[in-house]
């Protein structure tokens, strides 16, 4: 079973700021975290092949096509920013070189 001081480190290292109270709670929450993992480590599986998820997923998706919009002018109206007939958008990357 974990300990107060365990889960403040544990706490610290994750940059949490937790309470006295919430220590020993997370303490004994934690504990049963790490039970249930012990659990999960003493059963076999030696004959169960690696994977990436318990069920298998696939995507629906639509093929992509191309179609011009017919009213350019409303839809650059509706922009908070233009610049000519582009979109102004803020700028994500830095160019100065240094």
């Amino acid at each position: 079973m974990l300990d107060r001081q365990q889960v403040e480190k544990i706490a610290h290292l994750a940059r949490l700021e937790i309470t006295t109270e919430q220590e020993e709670q997370f303490a004994g929450q934690l504990s049963s975290i790490l039970q249930y993992f012990e659990q999960l480590s003493q059963l076999d599986t030696e004959n169960v092949p690696p994977t990436t998820r318990a069920i298998e997923l696939s995507n629906i998706t639509r093929k992509d096509t191309f179609e011009l919009y017919g009213d350019r002018e409303s839809l650059l109206k509706e922009a908070p920013a233009q610049e000519g007939d582009f979109f102004r958008v803020p700028q994500i990357l830095n160019t100065d070189e240094d």
